[in-house]
């Protein structure tokens, strides 16, 4: 059974920092395409950052690039999201997910396997 668990959310204020990370269980973690995903209330969930499964490719929304950085570590089976500059509308649920084969998209629909989210605030 997959099991993606976040961690690293927070309260924060404006023009800070956070390293969200996303632990996931079996052997084949190296193999699939990890995303970051985010839900602010009510708003729809919305893409944040893909990785494919070697790092190869790597994709942001244009909302985050520049401040966000997607990595993985294959070996810990972890997947991270390096988050600085945040700013209030960043505030949300953060999800991370996991999907088959070898492309990176912002569709959520395209991910099978989802965390529980971890909660980042940002304070102005």
């Amino acid at each position: 059974q997959v099991q993606l668990v976040e961690s690293g959310g927070g309260l924060v204020q404006a023009g800070g920092s956070l390293r969200l990370s996303c632990a996931a269980s079996g052997r084949t973690f190296s193999s699939y395409v990890m995303g970051w995903f985010r839900q602010a209330p009510g708003k729809e969930r919305e893409f944040v950052a893909g990785i494919s499964w070697n790092g190869g490719s790597i994709f942001y929304a244009d909302s985050v690039k520049g401040r966000f950085t997607i990595s993985r570590d294959n070996a810990k089976n972890t997947m991270y999201l390096q988050m600085n500059s945040l700013k209030p509308e960043d505030t949300a649920v953060y999800y991370c997910a996991r999907r088959g084969g070898s492309s990176v998209y912002p569709d959520s629909r395209q991910y099978a396997y989802w965390g529980q989210g971890t909660q980042v605030t940002v304070s102005s």
